[in-house]
């Protein structure tokens, strides 16, 4: 199957409200959209995929600590010299571009678009099951969270919660409120390495732990998390940590899961090694989103039903955008590529196409 036309839009999406990126705040996501066209002998497939790294600045104006560690500039950059280079080749060049790839948003895009081609996600229904996110507002007032959890429905019975934002005191009241209105509910924590150990511990010893399932990333030094868990008897996750270019699974004490962020760490290969590995230690690992649009959100909602089938992935991001992209979530407005800024447009001609064919079978 050969690449024929790969084209490459740029979005900016605007939120309703602003969404949590540790402790920082964002009030727009932007990223690109990759759109490929494939023939084989006469066979015609067409697929788009969302590559946005989680980087920038935040609302004031400061850059985003702790997830991608690429720019969006340096993607964009690094695409527009890639795809002339890709046009007309066979699909299987994007695996070999995606593996050499410095860029895990990049490698984790191509690798996708490669399998969307290949029909590797057509058969698959996504996973509809979701985890709601809930966290303190810092634009709009405290109704907005009462209303989302006395709104949770009985077929929900995790939520995530995010912590470690503002005060421990109101961040108790909001998990004991939560509990109020749903006792039977199990929360998932997430402090983004926002605790130091004593401020963790200090924390976690106030809280019911039997309703606790477990907290992401408690302390601001990893190193710390084991004695915290032995402190106080919670599971803990690591999420920030699988970012780091050098990390290697490892079991420990009390380390549950794995949060999964696709955009971050590369391939759909080393997410499956991955998943393979913590799962071989009794580990669970959960697909996560990179506060995607509607079009990453849909495609990690297929792979989580590929690669981590019995978990509910974390994809509660959705409620604060304005818009959709290219896939529908239900919003009134969902965008076209043709509503989007093209950035990059290649294809080969019929003449070209048909040589290539040609040379192809000669080969085989």
């Amino acid at each position: 199957m050969i690449l024929t036309s790969l084209n490459l839009y740029q979005y900016r999406l605007p939120l309703d409200v602003l969404l949590p990126v540790g402790k920082q705040r964002i009030d727009h996501r932007a990223g690109l959209v990759l759109q490929a066209s494939a023939s084989v002998e006469g066979e015609h497939r067409q697929a788009e995929v969302e590559i946005a790294p989680l980087s920038g600045i935040d609302i004031d104006e400061q850059i985003l600590v702790g997830f991608s560690r690429e720019t969006l500039a340096q993607v964009q950059t690094a695409l527009t010299e890639l795809l002339p280079q890709l046009c007309g080749q066979h699909i299987d060049a994007l695996l070999e571009c995606a593996e050499h790839s410095p860029y895990p948003s990049l490698a984790f895009g191509l690798s996708l678009l490669h399998a969307k081609l290949m029909g590797k996600l057509d058969a698959i229904r996504p996973q509809t099951a979701v985890v709601p996110l809930i966290y303190h507002p810092t634009d709009v007032g405290k109704d907005l969270l009462d209303s989302k959890i006395a709104a949770l429905g009985m077929d929900i019975h995790a939520v995530k919660v995010k912590v470690a934002q503002t005060s421990i005191e109101d961040e108790l009241r909001l998990i004991y409120g939560i509990l109020s209105t749903r006792s039977d509910l199990k929360l998932r924590l997430d402090a983004n390495r926002g605790f130091t150990l004593e401020q963790a511990i200090t924390f976690a010893a106030s809280l019911p732990l039997d309703a606790i399932e477990y907290i992401e990333e408690p302390c601001q030094n990893p190193q710390d998390n084991l004695p915290f868990y032995q402190a106080i008897g919670m599971p803990y996750v690591l999420d920030e940590s699988l970012n780091d270019p050098d990390y290697r699974f490892a079991m420990q004490n009390g380390l549950a899961a794995l949060v999964i962020k696709p955009m971050l760490l590369g391939t759909i290969e080393k997410l499956a090694n991955l998943i393979d590995t913590a799962q071989s230690y009794g580990v669970r690992c959960i697909i996560s989103s990179s506060l995607e649009s509607s079009l990453g959100i849909s495609d990690l909602a297929h792979l989580a039903t590929i690669l981590t089938p019995d978990e509910t992935p974390g994809l509660d991001t959705l409620s604060a955008f304005s818009q959709d992209l290219i896939v529908s979530s239900g919003k009134k407005h969902c965008l076209t590529l043709s509503q989007l800024e093209p950035i990059a447009q290649y294809a080969v001609d019929s003449k070209s196409q048909s040589a290539l064919y040609a040379a192809k079978s000669e080969e085989s």
